[in-house]
């Protein structure tokens, strides 16, 4: 469906003196979905950041691909969420969506990932139905050489 295809950007930034990778939707989707999708969910996932200059190790890496694979079948993406970025270094990976309903949203995830053992995952949600976190990340990127 052409009206939900996005275009997504990659981009590093460095925090802490560790490279943070960014994968994100280049342009938020119009205001009425916007207002649709008022939470702000993050899935993350933390590991030690002191070897590897801060990117996971090789085999939670591996780990994170199949966490993200499974992340990629949630039921709903248009109506019940839309993926805004990932993030990842310095010992956190986030998965960052914006979602229409926590408790649909969060039965989508559970049957998405039902085959899959269990993650050393957090689930967070915040009220940003202004999209300002994306927004934010739009901006810090922008300055970005």
């Amino acid at each position: 469906m052409a009206s939900t295809e996005r275009i997504w950007s990659v981009a590093k930034a460095t925090i802490e003196g560790k490279p943070i990778i960014y994968k994100f939707i280049a342009d938020a989707p119009p205001v009425d979905i916007q207002h649709k999708m008022p939470w702000l969910t993050v899935i993350s996932w933390k590991y030690e950041a002191a070897q590897n200059n801060g990117l996971p190790p090789a085999r939670i890496n591996k780990e994170m691909i199949r966490l993200e694979d499974g992340l990629e079948t949630i039921g709903g993406n248009g109506s019940v969420y839309l993926d805004a970025y990932t993030a990842t270094g310095n010992g956190l990976k986030e998965f960052v969506y914006y979602i229409a309903d926590r408790e649909a949203f969060m039965a989508n995830l559970n049957q998405a990932l039902s085959d899959h053992p269990a993650y050393p995952i957090e689930i967070n949600f915040y009220e940003d139905p202004q999209w300002s976190d994306l927004a934010k990340l739009h901006q810090s990127m922008s300055t970005v050489h």
